[in-house]
């Protein structure tokens, strides 16, 4: 029996029913603190519910410049890294209004509760792996760029992982980058977990020596244990764009490549480290990064429009649409300012039902955005003999913590994939860096692992010593008190493209030299200034390039720029820089033309032989 729907007045919606609907949000918006301890200590509220415009209490608070509120609401357990549905962070907006006190306080819940999240996530990891099947394999990442001469530069690592019980042990080789050159070595980074505890070490091969630090899963770390972010650290996030990187998922749609021409095309496959696999697209997989200034003077927006404003943006092709402040021309200066610039009564805020036609509450937001889109690529094997979310994206979890490309990874490996384990896949991490990332060496079933035996090639299991996940006997131990190598780096998103920055780069000096690993993991520079300077980096990167592809280059172009050493301008002017670099573009791809319409023709020729012999 169907039922025929009345079109329904408009309701009157007023404030009793928006403190009613929303009673947290509702004593933020008037900052009626006291009122909001007393509710909040009554322990029945949810502190995470959104109201109608996607926030929680303690966005709307920040977002409102209610410094009492966001303290009562983060002393009760508030989520400081909560984002809204702009991908932005409660720091994020606190960063926003200007506030140096309001961005303290967020930075120092927010490396607080990540800190404790991590306390309470490891253990929950391993006892989770612990009941899983024992396994060894081989994570072999690629990082190619669709910029040839950037490719160039780029490195590649094999992360081995073994797993025995509630034991993890994390090897990589990867460690800095020096004269043009990836420097190899040794890390071991080990977890054991135990009934109440988890150990986590960072064992150095190279300079024999050993870090760990005991985590208590009951055991939480005091507030006041934490240190103060700095004025230093708070000023630089008041100097500098905010910026937010993410992967939008909303349109992304996976498609079975084909093989095949002239109309006989079928699925493709592939053969993957013996595994036959299927081959999929991921369409639509589209990376946005997102950058705001409404916060900084002037001269901190002239710096940045003079570092970031180069020809080399055009080069990148990436597209970039300047959105301007919401509910204003102009920013306010400090004098005027007001968190409501467009008069939002709270019945219009709280109303769902009511279209606030692009007005908003907040400092008037000003707004860039550059958008890259890819085409990933998947391939899936359906009788692979691992897991993905009982073993490896545990795994994967362990890593994410603190690495930047394991968060992309579990990002895309989350999502709703085709059936099957992805033994390779390629994702976008930067607008210019992909990562390709291969599985393979299953149980040291084809190349030898230390401390592994495998039993059955068949079934396909292994045996795992337990001495692997104990470090020498004779290397050099740090005890809890080095603890301070192994807590939570920030994995802000301004932080990865930092540290693709450095990987390409050559820092100057010998003691100025970051590793990829303190790139990656550690916190971010005291200028604050390393997005900012993303494009100029980036010329140098590819100057370089072209310098070392001298050899390949023909005679008559400009030998004497190439010859210059990278200490000094590399190339006289932006433009010639530009124009140079897209010379050797243009003819790499025109020679790859040839080579794919060489093989077209070859293969033609060779069928219509097969069609005329008789």
């Amino acid at each position: 029996m169907s039922t025929v729907k009345t079109a329904s007045k408009p309701r009157n919606y007023t404030t009793s029913d928006a403190a009613k609907d929303y009673p947290l949000h509702w004593l933020v918006w008037n900052n009626q603190y006291q009122d909001l301890e007393a509710e909040l200590n009554k322990k029945i509220h949810d502190l995470e519910a959104l109201c109608p415009r996607g926030r929680t209490a303690l966005h709307l608070a920040v977002t409102l410049g209610h410094l009492e509120s966001a303290k009562v609401l983060l002393r009760h357990g508030a989520n400081a890294n909560a984002e809204n549905r702009s991908y932005w962070s409660v720091l994020h907006e606190a960063t926003g209004t200007g506030d140096p006190e309001l961005v303290q306080l967020a930075l120092k819940f927010r490396d607080y509760q990540r800190y404790s999240k991590r306390s309470a996530g490891i253990p929950d990891l391993l006892q989770k792996l612990k009941e899983s099947p024992d396994f060894y394999v081989e994570m072999k990442w690629e990082f190619t760029s669709w910029v040839p001469l950037v490719s160039r530069v780029c490195p590649s690592d094999v992360y081995r992982v073994w797993k025995c019980g509630s034991n993890v042990r994390i090897d990589t080789t990867l460690l800095g980058f020096d004269s043009m050159k990836w420097q190899r070595g040794s890390r071991s980074y080990i977890f054991k977990g135990r009934s109440q505890s988890a150990v986590v070490m960072e064992v150095d091969h190279d300079n024999q020596e050993v870090y760990s630090e005991t985590i208590q899963i009951q055991q939480m770390p005091m507030l006041s244990s934490m240190l103060e972010p700095t004025e230093e650290e708070v000023a630089a996030r008041l100097t500098s764009p905010i910026m937010t990187t993410f992967i939008d998922t909303d349109k992304i749609a996976f498609e079975r490549n084909k093989s095949g021409i002239w109309g006989w095309r079928s699925d493709r496959s592939e053969i993957v480290n013996g595994y036959e696999s299927k081959v999929f697209s991921a369409s639509n997989v589209e990376l946005v990064t997102k950058t705001r200034t409404e916060h900084m003077t002037e001269e901190d927006k002239e710096r940045s429009k003079k570092i970031n404003k180069t020809p080399l943006e055009s080069f990148l092709g990436v597209a970039e649409e300047e959105n301007k402040a919401q509910g204003a021309t102009n920013g306010p200066d400090i004098q005027t300012l007001s968190y409501n610039p467009s008069s939002i009564k709270p019945e219009e805020y709280f109303d769902d039902a009511c279209d606030l036609e692009e007005r908003d509450i907040g400092r008037p937001i000003e707004q860039s955005s550059k958008a890259q889109r890819f085409k990933a690529t998947l391939w899936l094997c359906e009788d692979y003999p691992l897991s993905l979310p009982e073993q490896v994206v545990p795994i994967i979890d362990l890593m994410a913590a603190s690495n930047a490309h394991f968060k992309k990874l579990r990002d895309f490996v989350t999502l709703q994939l085709p059936a099957g384990f992805p033994v390779k896949i390629e994702i976008p991490l930067f607008h210019v860096l992909n990562a390709r990332i291969t599985f393979g060496n299953i149980f040291g079933a084809e190349t030898p692992a230390l401390g592994v035996t495998c039993l059955d090639e068949d079934k396909m299991t292994c045996v795992v010593d337990d001495s692997v996940f104990q470090p020498p006997a004779d290397y050099n131990r740090g005890g809890d008190n080095n603890h301070e190598r192994l807590t939570l780096r920030s994995d802000d998103e301004e932080l990865l493209q930092y540290a693709i920055q450095q990987s390409m780069i050559d820092a100057g000096t010998e003691n100025d030299q970051v590793t990829f690993w303190e790139a990656l993991n550690k916190s971010r520079p005291s200028t604050g200034n390393a997005s900012m300077e993303e494009e100029r980096l980036l010329q140098r990167a590819i100057a370089e390039s072209i310098r070392m592809s001298g050899s390949e280059l023909d005679v008559g172009m400009n030998r004497q720029i190439i010859s210059e050493p990278l200490s000094s301008p590399t190339l006289e002017n932006d433009d010639e820089q530009l124009r140079l670099a897209m010379e050797i573009s243009q003819k790499e791809q025109q020679e790859e033309e040839h080579r794919r319409k060489a093989e077209e023709d070859e293969l033609e020729r060779i069928l219509k032989l097969s069609l005329t012999e008789k």
